[in-house]
């Protein structure tokens, strides 16, 4: 009997070129893919920012902060946990800096962006939690888009398999970046065996967490972080797994890679926060009216009606207010802003008209006390007048027939001190 051969019958090949030259400009696979990737995050979330009430074009303001920062922690990240690549024996700290030659950290790039992020929406005056869950499906579907360049570049792969979509991969060049290695009849080398294509795994991954996020996000309303919490803990159960699979080189804590428990822990770490913040999804109106552009004055022969006709360009507020979603729905359909909440801190209340209210309060206040002093010695002084001397009653100061009166006033005590009835 003779065995069948151990030779898979497929397999999935892997591109032998990731850099193209454009005169003295080296085009690289994975920058596009990142770029493309970013382009596509953009897009989802200006949809979904839109739809929370945030003016068009926020996205690329926020973007322009969040997008390098981004890059920068990406890159520290990396640094940071294969130093020995730079600092170690035979190492070159300068090539810390060449971004173009690989190396990005997904966790530092969360970071980075998120702080970018933060400081945009500071300026714009968007809570980052709205941002945040406007990312969230936006964000995986960026990180599947990157990891063809992974496939471009011939790494990130696994161990050996003889599945039909094994990877076959190219020995790449040292001396020539971003290409493989050819033999002798300029064909490229390829490394024995076929390979798990972990990078395909962590993209299929990902499209799958963004679906996850947007029906969960549809049917549970998921506001104040929480979709993007949930993209966090969908993403780092599959690296997870996936990580376990990889076979290229990283630095291990307890026999385990590095960032196998980075996984652990930030997903730990986003499901407390997915189980402890609750609250409503979060909707934005424009604090105040949108500077609207004025029509020049003068002649109307000097007016530009190419500018009317292409319409009004939108200006963005000054900044957001959160409301509710009923009262989202009703600013929509009538233009007319909610009233605001004192009660709200999303309304912050001027502390200088606090102040004058008060004062204002306070004034009201003493005036009516003054005035209904005043007219309490009004109303004694007029029953004075009307009673007669000694708080004697009305009808009897004319004159008594029997002389009682003057009887009453006449009469004095031991101390020779009129009597008062008061006393």
């Amino acid at each position: 009997m003779t065995l069948a051969p151990m030779t898979p019958l497929a397999a999935m090949p892997s591109p032998s070129t990731a850099v193209w030259q454009l005169g003295p400009f080296p085009i690289r696979a994975y920058a596009l893919c990142i770029i493309a990737g970013i382009a596509v995050a953009c897009v989802v979330t200006e949809y979904r920012l839109r739809r929370r009430g945030v003016a068009p074009g926020a996205v690329l303001d926020i973007a322009v902060w969040a997008v390098p920062a981004g890059i920068v922690g990406a890159r520290i990240y990396h640094v940071i946990t294969s130093p020995e690549k730079y600092f170690g024996a035979g190492g070159e700290p300068i090539k810390a800096l060449y971004i173009w030659e690989g190396g990005l950290g997904i966790w530092g790039a969360v970071a980075g962006g998120a702080v970018g992020a933060w400081l945009a929406a500071r300026q714009l005056g968007i809570p980052l939690t709205v941002v945040a869950d406007a990312l969230a499906p936006g964000m995986p579907l960026a990180q599947a888009i990157g990891r063809l360049g992974n496939w471009f570049n011939n790494e990130l792969y696994g161990g050996r398999t003889t599945l039909p979509w094994g990877l076959e991969v190219h020995v790449m060049d040292p001396d020539n970046p971003g290409h493989a290695l050819r033999d002798d009849a300029g064909n490229p080398v390829l490394q024995p065996g076929l390979y798990h294509p972990t990078f395909l795994y962590e993209l299929l991954w990902n499209v799958g967490v963004a679906a996850l996020v947007l029906i969960l996000d549809r049917r549970l309303r998921l506001g104040r972080g929480r979709a993007f919490a949930l993209y966090v803990m969908g993403y780092t159960a599959g690296r997870f797994w996936i990580e376990l699979m990889r076979t290229d080189e990283a630095n291990h804590i307890l026999g385990v890679r590095l960032n196998v428990w980075t996984s652990a822990l930030v997903f730990l770490g986003a499901l407390v926060y997915f189980v402890r913040v609750r609250g409503p999804r979060e909707y934005l109106v424009p604090v105040g009216e949108p500077a609207v552009p004025v029509a020049p004055a003068g002649d109307v022969s000097q007016v530009d009606l190419s500018a009317g006709e292409a319409g009004a360009r939108p200006v963005a507020p000054e900044g957001y207010r959160v409301v509710t979603e009923d009262q989202f729905r009703t600013y929509r359909e009538t233009g007319a802003l909610p009233p605001a909440d004192p009660a709200d801190p999303a309304d912050p209340v001027d502390t200088d008209d606090a102040d004058r209210a008060m004062a204002d309060d306070t004034d009201r206040a003493a005036n009516h006390d003054a005035d209904s002093a005043t007219a309490d010695d009004t109303d004694r002084a007029d029953r004075a007048a009307t009673d007669g001397p000694q708080g004697a009653p009305a009808g009897r100061t004319g004159g008594d027939p029997t002389g009682s009166d003057h009887a009453d006033a006449g009469r004095a005590d031991a101390g020779g001190r009129p009597t008062d009835r008061d006393s």
